[in-house]
């Protein structure tokens, strides 16, 4: 079974690099990539960077390129104080992208880039437990002012990835599995790591080692 791990932030992917010391770095179209064993089997991760632009692509490259079964896409994501928690894994099974602005028609462009993931492949009971829901994405960190709105659309947290990374991965038939650990909280004054970018780094840490630590499993639990 063919796996690839996708990292998209810089602080996720410098966590990365700290969990797995001396780790053989390569090259790939859109940044660093490595390969580690999980269960007596290689696996390839890719840093594909941050925002939709360079998730979208990396995806392709990587369904292309590796020809993978599963993509696994770990990572961060604000989730919205009162709905979820810091700590919380978001087990990603729809998404939707809220920074698109169209003002000459009446084309529903939010509902095009919507995605649905089908998670049938996974056993259950999943090996952890996760909030499943709806990740909101954009090119942007959670603004305040927004939050009643993505909430109210059915959203439990946001990032800048799932969105892209589901959207070309459903346009591919593959597999994709996105776990998102609630770094920080939001609510509709403020964000708790805003202005405090080290917070998020050092949030980033722990939810990288949770998630990794929390991989094997998850991998035992992919039925193909």
């Amino acid at each position: 079974m063919n796996i690839v791990v996708l990292i998209s932030a810089i602080a996720e992917w410098n966590a990365v690099k700290e969990i797995f010391a001396n780790l053989e770095i390569t090259q790939s179209p859109y940044g660093e990539s490595a390969k580690i064993k999980i269960n007596e089997r290689e696996i390839k991760m890719y840093h594909s960077g941050w925002g939709k632009i360079a998730s979208a692509g990396m995806m392709q490259y990587v369904i292309s390129h590796d020809k993978p079964d599963v993509v696994i896409n770990l990572g961060t994501c604000g989730g919205f104080e009162g709905v979820v928690n810091q700590g919380d894994v978001v087990m990603v099974e729809k998404t939707f992208i809220y920074d698109i602005v169209e003002l000459m028609g009446d084309l529903n462009i939010i509902e095009y880039y919507a995605s649905t993931l089908d998670l049938s492949w996974l056993t259950e009971p999943h090996p952890f437990p996760t909030r499943r829901g709806l990740i909101a994405s954009a090119d942007s960190d959670l603004p305040p002012n927004k939050i009643a709105y993505l909430k109210s659309q059915g959203a439990i947290a946001g990032d800048w990835e799932s969105g892209a990374l589901a959207w070309v991965a459903n346009k591919n038939n593959a597999r994709l599995l996105i776990l998102r650990g609630v770094s920080d909280l939001v609510n509709e004054n403020e964000g708790e790591a805003y202005d405090d970018l080290a917070l998020f780094e050092s949030r980033a840490k722990d939810v990288m080692k949770k998630l990794f630590d929390q991989l094997p499993k998850w991998i035992d639990a992919i039925k193909l």
